[in-house]
């Protein structure tokens, strides 16, 4: 690949975004950059941003633009990301998109490929609100898909599993809603750049890196 591979997947929550970036960033030698990850680490530490966030998150709502665009930049403009990135769960409005795109005009070239995982409201409910967190050291598992061992129980550290607030199935709902009527208009912006690809989010973890693999393949980015 060129020495830059700069990454933004889209698509409504459960649609397999957080799983097909820990497969491209240890694929691709660059960094997953989730905005989830950086708010709960927020909250997890108090910080003072974490203590606004925190309202937002636990309702299925969107942390406001201002806070989550300011974590995203400083993030961006750290060593690791020099080389590219795979942005996850960010943008997720257009104001947050063309924010983005000035900011980077100072520390990069902008972005070279979106990617949009589509996929049905059902499919969706049944991977958030099935997902288990380990309180002792965060690894994920689905009561259907990722079962660990032992009821409750972590595999890796023997930690207690616990369901997320924004993972319960009512908040979920609340959280597609959201995501449909704020984020739509992305798709359009993006298309007009010329950089969008649509993808299956429903494709299995194998098949749908494979076809992004064609995708970058094609666009000469790999």
């Amino acid at each position: 690949m060129g020495d830059r591979l700069k990454l933004v997947l889209l698509g409504p929550p459960g649609a397999g975004k957080g799983t097909q970036s820990v497969v491209l960033s240890r694929k691709y030698n660059i960094p997953h950059i989730s905005t989830g990850d950086i708010l709960r680490e927020a909250v997890k530490s108090s910080q003072a941003l974490g203590i606004k966030a925190k309202a937002f998150m636990d309702r299925g709502e969107l942390v406001p633009d201002e806070i989550v665009t300011g974590i995203v930049i400083d993030r961006l403009s750290k060593k690791d990301a020099k080389k590219g990135f795979i942005l996850d769960g960010f943008p997720r409005t257009l104001k947050q998109a063309r924010s983005l795109d000035e900011s980077l005009k100072n520390i990069s070239s902008g972005i070279d490929i979106v990617i949009y995982f589509e996929t049905s409201s059902k499919v969706a409910i049944e991977r958030l609100s099935g997902r288990r967190v380990c309180k002792k050291c965060g690894f994920n598992y689905h009561i259907k898909n990722i079962p660990p061992k032992k009821d409750g129980i972590c595999d890796k550290c023997g930690g207690e599993l616990f369901q997320r607030p924004d993972d319960k199935e009512e908040t979920v709902v609340n959280r597609l809603k959201i995501y449909e009527a704020e984020t739509k208009p992305l798709i359009d912006y993006y298309v007009k750049k010329g950089i969008l690809k649509k993808v299956s989010g429903g494709l299995s973890v194998d098949n749908l890196f494979k076809v992004l693999s064609n995708i970058f393949a094609d666009a000469k980015l790999v």
